[in-house]
């Protein structure tokens, strides 16, 4: 099944300041966390509560950790990336595959219809053809399926498309609100910007909320992006 989809982005739009080939930018596994101990968790409570226990997944621009919440097992995680020595060390990958997006955005070898939910984590500011990648997410999600895209204002500044690079974060939550109307299988999307997790009742943790609180910015902007597959899609 091919997903019509309708641009959002002008060529300029899709330019990065390092237009070098992406498989020798991401040839060196980078094992390190791109986000902060906040984003990670409230990233982890997002997935706990949205994301069905049992089902199937696809990890999409993944890396060495998928973020998903250790106490729940679900039926398949496949993973996506360009690096494979990064998801080799992913322990929640079931399998995983290689692909340049911004060379192959679809044609992904995976069934219609068959995942319960589709996750991109900090990476969505990398896609050059975000919209075409945006359909084959819709096509491969189950009816009343999620695809869950999260981000920050963090970024590889050079690989970023230069819609992203010269935005801000309402804008960049507005963009993605667009990938996803790009594609008509989709229901609206919804944003999330703060998800709620348990109090860290240690003293770290109570010194490292009140720190984040007087200095508002000490602490990484959590965003999210959903939209469910229409259920007649």
């Amino acid at each position: 099944m091919r997903v019509a989809t309708r641009e959002v982005l002008t060529g300029s739009q899709r330019q990065k300041m390092d237009p070098s080939d992406d498989t020798m930018f991401y040839d060196s596994p980078k094992i390190v966390q791109h986000v902060d101990d906040g984003f990670r968790a409230q990233l982890t409570q997002l997935y706990r509560e949205r994301l069905p226990p049992g089902g199937t997944m696809l990890d999409l621009m993944s890396s060495w950790v998928s973020h998903l919440p250790p106490e729940v097992t679900y039926a398949k995680v496949v993973g996506h990336g360009m690096n494979a020595e990064e998801l080799s060390r992913n322990p929640r990958l079931d399998s995983f595959f290689l692909r340049n997006l911004n060379v192959d955005p679809t044609g992904w070898a995976l069934a219609d219809n068959s995942l319960d939910a589709v996750l991109c984590t900090v990476s969505v500011q990398y896609l050059q053809q975000p919209e075409r990648v945006f359909g084959e997410v819709l096509r491969v999600l189950k009816p009343g399926g999620v695809f869950i895209v999260s981000f920050s204002n963090r970024m590889f500044f050079t690989k970023a498309i230069a819609a992203w690079r010269d935005g801000t974060d309402y804008s960049r939550i507005q963009l993605v609100k667009q990938y996803f109307g790009a594609c008509p299988g989709y229901e609206q999307p919804e944003v999330i910007n703060r998800v709620s997790v348990p109090e860290d009742p240690s003293l770290l943790g109570k010194f490292w909320t009140a720190a984040g609180a007087l200095g508002g910015g000490m602490h990484d902007p959590f965003h999210a992006v959903l939209a469910q597959k229409k259920m007649e899609a």
